[in-house]
């Protein structure tokens, strides 16, 4: 019936000259175990909780704004600006390696100048990128307006627009042309979604 006397924890005996005994050494496995074994917590992501501010509803003209940059005709102009930059450094590159450039075919023996060899660059360039330019926008133009029909967003736009674009363009030298310019450029197209996918 007596209760037993509670004793205090009695602190280990320092060792001489005052200095206390090292920790234990940290056991690493039971770390871990709490940071990413299965004694971890998961936390739930709050961008409060990391300092973040909430973001403000969207006024009117960054609606406006979204809207113009996912419209057909953006789409259109970006694709026209880059397929002018990538033809135009293209047709560059290529007429760099053509030892052909600036040589007169009147006179095959006559060393062309720098300026001339020049000036044949600049002009393969030009024509490279207008013509990227063009299949540029036709196809951004063709794929935004085949997605916004079809509701959805996946591999057969980019074959759909292909094929329409490699026909519009094949067809200019006849009916062959463009059926085999409409398979080649899906097919193009097809290779490249799968791969960006």
């Amino acid at each position: 019936g007596r209760p037993r006397p509670v004793m205090a924890a009695v602190p280990p005996p320092s060792a001489p000259g005052g200095s206390e005994p090292p920790p234990p050494p940290l056991q690493y496995s039971l770390l871990l175990q709490h940071l990413v074994g299965e004694q971890r917590r998961p936390r739930a992501w709050d961008p409060a909780a990391l300092g973040g501010i909430p973001s403000p509803p969207k006024s009117e003209e960054q609606k406006m704004v979204e809207r113009a940059m996912e419209s057909c005709a953006f789409k259109a102009a970006l694709a026209c600006v880059g397929g002018f930059v990538l033809g135009g450094a293209f047709g560059i590159f290529t007429a760099g390696i053509d030892t052909n450039v600036g040589f007169d075919p009147k006179d095959p023996y006559r060393t062309p100048t720098a300026k001339e060899v020049l000036k044949d660059m600049g002009q393969r360039g030009i024509s490279y990128a207008k013509n990227f330019a063009i299949v540029g926008a036709m196809f951004s133009c063709t794929e935004c307006v085949v997605e916004s029909y079809r509701g959805k967003s996946d591999w057969k736009n980019s074959v759909i627009s292909g094929c329409i674009t490699g026909g519009a363009i094949g067809f200019r030298a006849g009916l062959k042309a463009g059926v085999i310019g409409c398979g080649g450029f899906a097919a193009f197209s097809a290779a490249i979604d799968y791969y960006l996918r």
